[in-house]
């Protein structure tokens, strides 16, 4: 065939993340064929996920899933919203978790090495394939997997997810409202820490420094005595466990308990006549902490060719 035009050149390194030459060659062996020259790529062992400058996953699916006693808090990143809603993501996405659910893999790299649920490939070999189709970054980006009394909460068709752990003498289906009602409230409020014993000391000391620094900046605090200070920062590092510790906190649900989440816990335990702990959690909110980058594709390709 002729010359494979420049605009079909860019669209395959979009669609792989390979250098320009490589896919000049490809689309020339496949005869102007996208499709035929992203397998010549793989082939060659070119074509792994794009790796490509800018392009963040940060959208995506977040998932909390639960078989019997074990369960699964899962965050797979794509590119853009809409890839996000591809049923084939979806599907990937529910294989993955219950691919930790069942072979409860000690990290991502040895998530990703693991035979998926379902299927005869390793989890990375299914994300290319998927890869492919999708044609845009996918990022397995953490899990948590959990054992116990498990209840799961996703909110926002997968904007969060969260996953409570209880310790009960109850029945699973007795205090499944309780450990929804706690979900809901780490989804909402996100709490840092479930107690105030979770606290960190260094993180207790920072907070009092800030503290006795804003202090010294009023010139009505400035003049009290240490001591008087010192109690007015115990004051307000109690607003930081009430802001910060899940149990501390107050109860976002006010038409079914008025006081704080530890208090509706117990209260609820008594009226079921059993005993109702919550000792984990986990929330994962979609790409929090992943910096969304712009990026300008034909700035990028401009920069390839002057290498």
């Amino acid at each position: 065939m002729g010359k494979v035009s420049v605009a079909e050149i860019k669209d395959l390194m979009k669609a792989t993340g390979v250098g320009m030459m490589d896919c000049k060659k490809a689309l020339e062996e496949a005869e102007g064929d996208t499709d035929k020259a992203i397998l010549i790529l793989r082939e060659k062992g070119l074509a792994n996920q794009a790796k490509k400058s800018g392009r963040v996953a940060a959208e995506g699916i977040v998932t909390s899933v639960v078989e019997g006693n074990v369960g699964a808090v899962v965050e797979v990143n794509i590119e853009t919203d809409f890839a996000a809603n591809n049923d084939e993501f979806k599907a990937f996405v529910a294989a993955v978790a219950k691919t930790v659910i069942e072979k409860a893999p000690a990290d991502v790299e040895a998530l990703k090495a693991t035979v998926i649920s379902g299927g005869d490939k390793t989890v990375e070999e299914t994300l290319q394939d998927l890869f492919i189709k999708i044609r845009e970054n996918m990022v397995i980006r953490r899990f948590k997997r959990f054992e116990g009394v498990l209840v799961p909460y996703v909110h926002g068709g997968g904007s969060i997810g969260v996953m409570v752990k209880l310790d009960t003498d109850l029945p699973a289906d007795k205090v499944f409202e309780v450990g929804k009602n706690c979900a809901l409230q780490v989804a909402a409020m996100n709490p840092g820490y479930l107690n105030r014993e979770e606290v960190p000391a260094d993180v207790l000391d920072e907070e009092k420094k800030i503290l006795l620094a804003q202090m010294a900046e009023d010139p009505k605090m400035a003049s009290k005595p240490e001591q008087v200070r010192a109690k007015i920062v115990e004051g307000k590092v109690g607003k930081f466990y009430s802001e910060n510790c899940l149990l501390d906190q107050t109860f976002v649900k006010a038409d079914v308990f008025e006081g704080t989440v530890g208090k509706y816990v117990e209260d609820a335990a008594k009226k079921l006549g059993g005993s109702i702990k919550v000792v984990e959690f986990a929330r994962f909110e979609r790409g929090e902490g992943v910096e969304k980058k712009e990026d300008n594709f034909a700035d990028e390709v401009a920069n390839m060719i002057k290498k």
